[in-house]
């Protein structure tokens, strides 16, 4: 059975490393986009490779593409990306997936 959809965005902030805004946007993040009623696993990671220069991922599944397109438009999500992520996120990228 397949997974669904994977939506995974690495990132980084322009927060000081350790900083204390730091941890606050990974916990509002999660606390926020995880409470989503279609947001199924979420996850937040620290990017550990010196292959890239990105510093965290968020990571969540959702079941089909309208949960997927629910997410985008929701309100919490909205407000998230519009107060905290296009202020606070110096780089990102951003990849949708399903397994074949």
């Amino acid at each position: 059975m397949s997974m669904g959809i994977i939506h995974s965005v690495i990132f980084s902030l322009t927060h000081e490393k350790g900083s204390s805004e730091e941890i606050q946007f990974l916990e509002e993040g999660k606390l926020k986009l995880s409470s989503i009623p279609c947001v199924n696993k979420f996850q937040v990671f620290r990017q550990v490779s010196q292959k890239n220069e990105y510093d965290f991922g968020f990571s969540m599944v959702f079941e089909t593409q309208l949960d997927y397109e629910a997410y985008n438009v929701h309100p919490v999500h909205i407000d998230f990306v519009a107060n905290r992520w296009d202020t606070e996120v110096k780089q990102f990228m951003e990849i949708d997936y399903k397994e074949i």
